[in-house]
């Protein structure tokens, strides 16, 4: 049997939650009946009247009328097919026999299956949304901006990935350890690959690396062929999963509540990959984004000046309310930037001249990480 493509997977693994989802619904009926058998036969026992349970068969027939009728088709189905059935079925006709109205209790039980069976496709509907999130993460805190990190995320197989690195977490592997050890494979076969095409040059820093240089990018990862011009490519460069984009817009639009318009330009800016991965790596530090981002909508300083750069301006005031320190009076909106830093960084200074004219950054303000092979770690 041929190995099914990522393509055909969805539809698969679809299948295969709808009926987890029925599964779990059934074990929910199991449990409610095996409650309600105990107590039947408690109150029994205490009347000295226990009896014995009815004929397998018989029930079988009499209560799968019954099932059929007040459960949905998908539970009713699955009860059935269930080779524990005949025992279940007894259990339904002995708490008739004792005077269990079974047209109002089989209702309420459908209710909590259905129940049961909606909360875990969700779950299963979640964790196929927001799945790979946790592993985008551990890759942007892992490895270094560069060829590998993109490719991971790029690769078609990339769901497979995160749910085998889930997979692997769950049975005790370090999988950060062994993504810092895969990393260093992946750079030696990009090499080798770029040597083979006769590319195999370092890349060269992009316009859009240049220009970001900055307050955009201080104490980012930022990759050096950064390409701000292909949305989804940058956020797959800064290791952005589509969720957390989601989310981070989500969570600037309600900071700026009557204001959709204003919103709207910040999170289409050009600049807006850069943004989210600071939300991004405030997150991985545990700081509260969204009560850093409602000084939006307190300093509204952003509003002044043309309307035509409104969008540069909310980029350069988002960015600075991430960055401002918690309690800094409202007038110190702006973060202060060593000029002789970024001159450092400007793409009309020459590397030789760049080198001389850079200078220790100000406190407060983190130098750009460095992309590089991870070292190797031990993995478990």
């Amino acid at each position: 049997m041929s190995m099914p493509t990522p393509e055909e997977r969805p539809g698969e693994a679809f299948t295969e939650a709808a009926a987890e989802a029925v599964q779990t619904s059934v074990m929910a009926f199991r449990l409610v009946m095996a409650i309600a058998d105990a107590v039947r036969r408690q109150q029994q026992k205490k009347a000295g009247k226990e009896g014995e349970l009815p004929d397998a068969e018989k029930a079988a027939a009499e209560a799968s009328e019954e099932v059929k009728k007040f459960l949905p088709d998908d539970i009713a189905t699955a009860l059935l097919e269930g080779a524990d059935w005949p025992q279940l079925a007894q259990q339904l006709m002995a708490l008739k026999a004792a005077g269990v109205d079974l047209e109002t209790m089989l209702p309420r039980v459908g209710e909590i299956t259905v129940d049961v069976r909606d909360q875990v496709a969700a779950n299963a509907e979640k964790v196929k949304r927001e799945g790979t999130e946790e592993w985008a993460k551990a890759l942007r805190e892992t490895l270094p901006a560069g060829p590998v990190r993109e490719a991971i995320l790029s690769s078609p197989a990339w769901p497979e990935m995160a749910r085998t690195m889930a997979t692997m977490n769950e049975r005790g592997v370090d999988v950060r350890a062994l993504l810092a050890a895969a990393n260093e494979e992946g750079v030696g076969v990009d090499q080798a690959v770029a040597k083979v095409l006769a590319a195999g040059e370092a890349p060269t820093t992009s316009r859009d690396a240049k220009l970001s240089y900055g307050p955009l990018t201080t104490g980012l990862d930022i990759p050096k062929d950064l390409d701000l011009g292909d949305r989804e490519r940058a956020l797959r460069q800064l290791s952005i999963a589509p969720s957390e984009n989601a989310k981070f817009t989500r969570m600037v639009r309600e900071a700026l509540p009557g204001a959709e318009r204003e919103a709207d330009l910040l999170v289409t800016s050009r600049q807006w990959p850069l943004i989210a991965a600071r939300m991004a790596d405030m997150e991985s530090k545990s700081q509260p984004v969204a009560e850093y981002l409602t000084r939006l909508s307190k300093d509204t300083s952003w509003q002044e000046g043309p309307q035509s750069q409104m969008g540069r301006r909310l980029v350069q005031a988002a960015n600075d309310a991430l960055r401002k320190p918690v309690g800094a009076p409202p007038g110190e909106s702006r973060v202060k930037v060593n000029t002789a830093a970024a001159r450092s960084t400007s793409p009309s200074v020459g590397p030789t001249k760049a080198a001389k004219a850079a200078a220790p950054v100000e406190a407060g303000v983190a130098s750009h990480r460095t992309s590089g092979p991870a070292t190797r770690g031990k993995v478990k």
